[in-house]
């Protein structure tokens, strides 16, 4: 019985610190896509968010949510920090691209959010979250 906790404690030992840097590298990742995801938005989500427009804060909301899901499959799926780095930084970029595209879909994005045009925000978020979900697949390939 001791040796199976001490082969518990020892791979506790080993994989905590793994476990450690590559959560805080996805938490930087994240912290840095969603800061270029918002300097790349026409509109300022904080300020809109300070006003209490609805719109902003669900497009706020996708963009965590886009950001964090393929962060999640790559953390998932990388037993190498360099991985994580990588893979992570091709998910963010991926995410950030879909925002652009998508807002050549829907012209006028800028004045429909800071109008407080709520179906527009959900439009745009479910267009992040799709993409982020196949994103994400493609990562956990």
């Amino acid at each position: 019985m001791d040796d199976v906790f001490s082969r518990i404690f020892a791979s506790l030992g080993a994989g905590v610190p793994v476990l450690l840097l590559h959560f805080a590298t996805t938490l930087v990742l994240l912290a840095a896509g969603v800061l270029l995801y918002m300097a790349v938005t026409p509109f300022r989500e904080r300020q809109l968010i300070r006003e209490g427009n609805l719109a902003a804060g669900i497009m706020t909301f996708g963009i965590f949510l886009g950001v964090s899901i393929p962060l999640a499959a790559t953390l998932a799926t990388s037993a190498v920090w360099l991985d994580v780095v990588l893979w992570g930084a091709i998910a963010v970029v991926l995410q950030v691209a879909t925002f652009l595209v998508a807002t050549l879909i829907l012209p006028g994005l800028r004045h429909l959010i800071e109008g407080g045009n709520t179906a527009a925000a959900l439009a745009m978020v479910g267009v992040q979250l799709a993409v982020a979900l196949l994103n994400a697949g493609a990562m956990a390939g």
